[in-house]
């Protein structure tokens, strides 16, 4: 499963359903893939102290495949907001999540709701 940035941020901030989700699909073997602009987007938060980026590193490393921006999902991306009108960083989570054939799981379904072939997990 691809996460979104809400989705990491509303487990950092303890959503218990959230955390039993994400528990329970670790438990049956899923995987789940970030993109770098979610970690971008995670680490961008102005106040961070450098302990607390630390940790977010740690965090990042420790449970997700971090599948790099690079020019295959920049095509992808780029095609999306050509065809769908949707934000570069949007795109590039839905590209992600399509490269990787895998479902989205986002709190702003609205946000991805144009884009053909994208399954979506809301939670």
């Amino acid at each position: 499963m691809t996460l979104d940035t809400n989705i990491l941020i509303a487990y950092l901030e303890g959503d218990k359903d959230l955390v039993q989700s994400l528990s329970t699909w670790r438990e049956r073997g899923g995987f789940f893939y970030i993109s770098t602009i979610v970690e971008a987007e995670l680490l961008s938060f102005p106040g961070l102290s450098d302990m607390e980026i630390d940790d977010l590193n740690n965090f990042l490393r420790e449970n997700f495949v971090c599948v790099p921006f690079d020019r295959s999902l920049a095509q992808i991306a780029a095609k999306l907001r050509r065809t769908g009108k949707i934000k570069l960083p949007d795109a590039a989570i839905a590209a992600t999540a399509l490269f990787t054939k895998t479902p989205l799981m986002t709190r702003n379904s609205k946000d991805f709701r144009k884009i053909k072939d994208l399954q979506i997990v809301t939670i």
